[in-house]
């Protein structure tokens, strides 16, 4: 009997609709300007003064639009490699992915992506287009096309827009902190908070400050800590720098510490690859709390959750660690790669 009233329960039951896989709907309201004003001419008052530039860096200005979106104007031009840098406080260069970036290039046989360029300091800047500036020259280009904006404000913009392939957090935290010092320098008084959409996120500019120092440092054991409990300022830049700066100096310590721990498993013949992250999650103060969507209010503040972790990591118990933990952080590890 009950076998046939589940039978029959599983017959009368209607199927659930199949879920919909996430589509991108299309915004109701149309933006941006009519195809008719889209196009600019090159002596437009908006653009004149970089087809002057161009033209004086021994390039040549070959049109102008309107981007699509808010309607800035944007001058595409042929450049003398020599007038384009990248600017300060882009990551660094990688000499092996320009090689081969300039390698694929040759073998296509042609220079088709331009460079994002605004007005630097001498010249011109390009804030995303180091790996293919470098390429070129190595291809030894006289001239390379970049979409040039007058907005020079978007050298500082154009992280966000690293979505395609991230940058990993060593590069991204060291592009966050040397803009935030170039800001600092630009706009003396202008408070950090202003920065988020440049910054991303505030414990960028901790880690940042600390791979200055150790480009070896493991920052991502301890970007769960930052993450509940850094968060932005409404000092000056220059001023919040300062106090970050006092911030890295304490993880450094703390991470020397774990260094030493680490060294004492070793020796107890404990060989997970995961050891640094254990401990780092061992002494986090703040690891069992859970936040909740919305919540932008940190886990504790981040000065007091530095104490209490140095604490923990002086009075870190060898004697209690277990294989059997190792083999859970490693779990968690690999779920989040």
């Amino acid at each position: 009997m009950a076998q046939r009233k589940s039978s029959a329960r599983k017959k009368g039951a209607r199927k659930r609709p199949a879920a919909k896989r996430g589509k991108l709907a299309p915004r109701k309201e149309a933006r941006g300007p009519a195809a008719a004003d889209i196009a600019l001419g090159l002596h437009d008052a908006e653009i004149s003064a970089m087809t002057a530039l161009v033209e004086q860096a021994g390039g040549a200005a070959i049109g102008a639009y309107r981007e699509p979106l808010s309607g800035r104007s944007l001058l595409l031009a042929a450049v003398p490699l020599a007038a384009v840098q990248p600017t300060p406080f882009q990551r660094d260069l990688s000499p092996t992915h320009a090689r081969r970036l300039a390698d694929r290039i040759d073998e296509t046989g042609a220079f088709l992506d331009p460079l994002i360029a605004v007005r630097g300091e001498s010249g011109f800047w390009t804030p995303n287009g180091r790996h293919r500036l470098a390429a070129a020259k190595f291809l030894g280009l006289r001239q390379i096309t970049a979409l040039i904006s007058p907005d020079e404000s978007l050298a500082y913009r154009i992280l966000a827009l690293n979505t395609e392939k991230a940058h990993n957090l060593k590069d991204r935290s060291l592009e966050v902190v040397r803009m935030a010092r170039s800001l600092a320098s630009r706009e003396g008084k202008a408070k950090e908070s202003q920065f988020t959409a440049e910054f991303q996120a505030p414990e960028l500019l901790t880690l940042g400050l600390v791979y200055e120092k150790n480009l070896r440092f493991g920052g991502g054991a301890y970007s769960p800590l930052l993450k509940k409990v850094d968060r932005w300022s409404d000092a000056p830049l220059s001023a919040s720098l300062r106090e970050r700066a006092g911030y890295a100096a304490r993880i450094e310590e703390i991470d020397g510490a774990v260094k030493r721990i680490v060294a004492q498993l070793h020796k107890r013949g404990f060989k997970s690859p995961y050891l640094r992250n254990y401990v780092v999650a061992r002494i986090n103060p703040v690891r069992f709390h859970k936040m909740k969507k919305g919540d932008t209010k940190p886990a504790m503040p981040i000065a007091a959750a530095l104490t209490r972790m140095a604490a923990a990591a002086k009075k870190f118990n060898i004697d209690s660690v277990r294989t059997s933990d190792l083999a859970m952080v490693a779990a968690g590890a690999e779920a989040q790669e």
